[in-house]
């Protein structure tokens, strides 16, 4: 299974163009099964979709996970996740994270895999106790959850000692800025059932211009 992580910075290029559709471009280059994306919806009022929901039909073979607490959001603290279309979805659910900026993770279970998208805060300590929420919330499920998505991190050594004792972390590669990629604030936890067999950034003349992170992506199987 093909799993992707994007955070689309609200469909906004780094030529100040929103353009929802050269999103799905890039997404539909990686051709992942399962999309986790950050920054998903638009942050005022009800959070409109930065994608609407029938350019996501009409161009692509996805469907939108149902983690959305209203009509015109397509996630949940900008988090949603896009599966391909047949993949059987066992459960949806919401995580609460603290902070002092409103945050949240989203999961779905497919294919026997809890997927876990997440946008994690600014600050470090407030990063670590989402990371902690996110692992109790995981309890009993861990060997078979990934969770990915902007973790914020700018560092490589510290910073996901919530999660060491649990879950292996690989951060495929810098993905931030996309112009001039120089730092890995996205990446991939997964639990010991799980193994990633290829991984990588996604660096395409599309991807440099559709939003200011690079898509990450990685192969996954049951181990």
């Amino acid at each position: 299974m093909k799993v992707a992580s994007y955070n689309i910075r609200k469909a906004m290029g780094t030529d100040r163009r929103r353009d929802p559709a050269r999103i799905l471009r890039v997404l539909n280059e990686i051709g992942a099964d399962v999309v986790l994306l950050q920054e998903a919806d638009l942050r005022l009022g009800p959070r409109p979709t930065a994608i609407p929901r029938f350019l996501i039909e009409q161009e692509t073979d996805y469907e939108v996970a149902d983690v959305a607490i209203n009509e015109v959001s397509i996630g949940w603290h900008g988090n949603a996740i896009f599966l391909r279309k047949g993949m059987k979805v066992t459960r949806t659910e919401r995580i609460p994270l603290p902070g002092l900026e409103p945050r949240g993770a989203v999961l779905v279970e497919a294919g026997g895999v809890c997927f876990v998208g997440a946008h994690l805060g600014l600050m470090r300590r407030f990063r670590l106790l989402q990371m902690t929420a996110i692992r109790e919330h995981l309890k009993g499920c861990e060997a078979t959850s990934l969770i990915a998505g902007d973790f914020n991190e700018w560092s490589d050594v510290r910073g996901y000692e919530p999660w060491e004792k649990d879950f292996t972390l690989h951060l495929p590669g810098p993905s931030f800025h996309a112009r001039r990629p120089f730092v890995a604030l996205d990446g991939i936890a997964h639990g010991q059932g799980l193994r990633i067999d290829d991984m990588g950034v996604w660096r395409t003349g599309k991807a440099r211009v559709a939003s200011d992170h690079l898509p990450i992506w990685a192969d996954i199987t049951r181990s």
